[in-house]
């Protein structure tokens, strides 16, 4: 008989919930239940799982779940029959208690099977056993959804009777259970299951009696006033956002940031609703990165802009958890909180600049950067000398690299560094405009934290990309020199970031043309961070800092590299570890010639000559052309006479794909050669001779690439 699937419902109600973990939260309780229920055969499929998450409730509804799971087949493989009978047959102690630990106690060893694996017979039971029923197994679903939760920090607290004590994210004061229209008997947390829940703490705080699974979400927004669902709550809110941004003709901005801040204020309300603030225009004198960062991290207010202009307005918009029709009392309110925040900004920023950057960079001695790397003004003297000996290698002007990295760091003394850190950087860059420095050491000082450059290197840009790399080189030989180097997921001094970070530089001082990629140089990596290495104290790194640091870096860049081509092209290139500059282009070319007809055989070839090579006895002599007899060998010198000087004329051009393409006309008197040629041949001389040839050979092929790695 075909059982009639019903929706069940399981709601927590609870204290204020933590608001940035609330989404994840929110999705982890409605798939810890649905897992759980699954695994028992409860979940009919085609059921949908619907999460709710609201500041005072984690709940989940399945749309389709059985009453009583079906009965399930299964099969025990028990033990060997040696063990489990004795030399009547009978059941052995062993066996017994094997049964009854499963509920068998009563099968006859009549009804087990015998089943061989090839060694020794096994005891093995079969059979159907009844399906799980929910209202036996909800209450441990519930409680293994809890456990599994990504719960940041556990409250413990006592319960209503002031002795048992119970952990959970927050406190909980409700629990629905609700199957259809019925309830599940279930207790969790101390809490008995029933059908009531609270809606909006301040619209309607009495209980509210849900009727059924189905009418939960309904019966909350109508008559507890409040939206239980996270993505409906905050689909809401951005309407309302961009509803009202747009009636004052302007734009919430594209920072990433304000997605997060959206994601943040529908976990802070419970029935949305956006009105308008705003404060004094004289606040916008005030750098802008201030106030939006005050307006949004204190406030969770979103700040509006220019929509030609992009310039900060002095109106912000509020998403407030109390819809009224007079909203006036609550703007106003906001408007005091905000404007003594704005005032502090302005405070700060006025003070600041009556002190010159240049003035503030000796109290860095009073900032220790690391115990064993010295202070922050010891570190600034490093990233000095690195930024100079980079000028020099890029033709760039020392003075004003120099200059910049002296004033990196300057502003960790202002105030307003110190009440907001994340604007270390871009604070020092409106310090340094108001002391009318350089252009390029304002630019240096605003980009230094980026995670990466994104635009290729001009002149006009230098000296930012000059820093960049610099403070990086520094970053990465001092911390791994000390035994810090990342582990696992553990990377505190955010070293990768620094190492893709490099990477990208490289990248884009080849795009400007800085590090033209048919030429080793003006810059190396291995370079920069010898030079890096010698601005520490010789005892204060380990040894193998320098060469462990350049394969974490080439690590990182095989990583991003394999996921836009082939690996064995990239591993074909990193084997004859060319400069870095150079890498991304040999990779495109090895990928391009990789899928060419020529590529496997001559691969497959390359190969085979680099193992006869590694067997030859004596060293390599010059190749005599008089011991050339055979029209096969002949054939084959002949074409690399041909094709050396093709391949590296475009090597020197940097045309590695033509380099390549060259190679592949090389493919028919190869296989022609290893067809009707006995390299090892008896007679010395003719054996060492055509060695030679192929390592001419061996020569030409890998110039781009080690082609023998892109053999299948």
């Amino acid at each position: 008989m075909t059982q009639t699937s019903k929706p069940l419902l399981i709601e927590l109600f609870t204290e204020e919930l933590p608001p940035k973990a609330l989404p994840k939260l929110g999705q982890a309780f409605a798939q810890g239940i649905h897992d759980a229920l699954h695994a028992q055969g409860l979940v009919v499929s085609g059921s949908t799982t619907t999460s709710f998450a609201s500041p005072r409730r984690l709940a989940v509804r399945l749309s389709q779940v059985l009453a009583l799971a079906p009965e399930q087949s299964f099969v025990e493989k028990l033990m060997p029959v040696k063990v489990g009978l004795d030399a009547q047959g009978l059941a052995t102690p062993a066996l017994q208690k094997k049964l009854a630990a499963k509920g068998w106690a009563d099968m006859p060893v009549s009804a087990l099977e015998r089943e061989s694996d090839g060694k020794q017979e096994y005891l093995v039971a079969r059979g159907t056993a009844p399906g799980a029923a929910l209202t036996e197994v909800l209450q441990a679903a519930i409680e293994a959804s809890i456990a599994a939760l990504p719960i940041p920090k556990v409250m413990k607290y006592q319960l209503a009777d002031g002795v048992t004590s119970v952990k959970f994210v927050r406190p909980a004061h409700a629990l629905i259970a609700l199957f259809d229209t019925q309830v599940i008997p279930a207790t969790v947390l101390g809490l008995q299951a029933g059908r009531l829940t609270y809606g909006h703490r301040f619209l309607h705080p009495a209980a509210i009696s849900i009727d059924s699974a189905d009418s939960y979400e309904q019966q909350l927004a109508q008559t507890g006033q409040v939206i239980a669902s996270f993505t409906a709550r905050r689909e809401k809110i951005e309407t309302l956002l961009a509803t009202e941004a747009q009636k004052l003709n302007a734009t919430l901005g594209q920072d990433p940031a304000v997605h997060a801040l959206l994601d943040e204020v529908t976990a802070l309300v419970e029935a949305p609703v956006v009105y308008v603030g705003t404060f004094e225009e004289r606040f916008l004198q005030v750098p802008q990165e201030c106030l939006i960062l005050t307006m949004r991290l204190n406030q969770k207010y979103f700040p509006l802009f220019n929509p030609t202009s992009g310039a900060l307005t002095n109106q912000f918009l509020i998403v407030s958890n109390m819809p009224t029709d007079n909203p006036v009392a609550i703007i106003q309110g906001n408007e005091r909180v905000v404007r003594p925040r704005l005032a502090d900004a302005q405070f700060f920023f006025d003070t600041d600049r009556k002190i010159p950057l240049h003035q503030r960079v000796p109290q860095l001695a009073s900032i220790v950067y690391h115990n064993k790397l010295g202070t922050q003004l010891q570190r600034v003297a490093r990233v000095q000398t690195i930024a100079a000996w980079l000028a020099n290698a890029l033709q760039a002007d020392s003075a004003q690299a120099v200059r910049a990295a002296m004033l990196a760091k300057a502003d960790l003394n202002t105030n307003m560094v110190g009440e907001f850190p994340e604007l270390q950087g871009i604070m020092g860059s409106y310090y340094a405009r108001a002391d009318h420095e350089p252009e390029q050491v304002i630019q240096a000082l605003a980009e230094q934290y980026k995670i990466r450059l994104e635009q290729p290197v001009t002149a006009a840009n230098m000296t930012a990309a000059i820093l960049f790399m610099a403070e990086r080189a520094e970053t990465l030989i001092g911390i791994w020199g000390i035994g810090l180097a990342p582990t696992g997921e553990r990377d505190p001094f955010g070293l990768r970031r620094a190492a893709l970070g490099l990477i990208s530089a490289f990248e884009q001082l080849t795009a400007g043309g800085f590090l033209p990629i048919q030429q080793d140089g003006p810059l190396t990596l291995e370079g920069l961070l010898q030079v890096a290495a010698h601005t520490f104290e010789p005892a204060a790194l380990a040894q193998t800092t320098v060469a462990d640091v350049q394969a974490f870096i080439i690590e990182r860049l095989r990583n991003q590299l394999i996921t836009q081509f082939d690996r064995n092209a990239v591993e074909a290139v990193l084997a004859i570890a060319p400069p870095l500059h150079q890498i991304l282009a040999r990779v495109q070319a090895a990928a391009l010639f990789a899928q060419g007809p020529d590529a496997a055989s001559l691969a497959a070839a390359n190969k085979r000559i680099g193992n006869l090579l590694k067997k030859s006895e004596t060293g390599l002599q010059p190749l005599n052309q008089a011991l050339l007899t055979e029209p096969a060998e002949q054939a084959l010198a002949k074409t690399i006479a041909q094709l050396q000087p093709i391949a590296q004329q475009r090597l020197d051009a940097g045309d590695y794909q033509g380099a390549m393409a060259t190679l592949a006309q090389a493919r028919a008197p190869v296989d022609a050669f290893f067809n009707d040629i006995m390299v090892m041949a008896d007679d010395l001389a003719v054996r060492n001779n055509r060695l030679a040839l192929l390592a001419q050979l061996h020569g030409l092929m890998n110039q781009v690439a080690d082609i023998s790695r892109l053999a299948a």
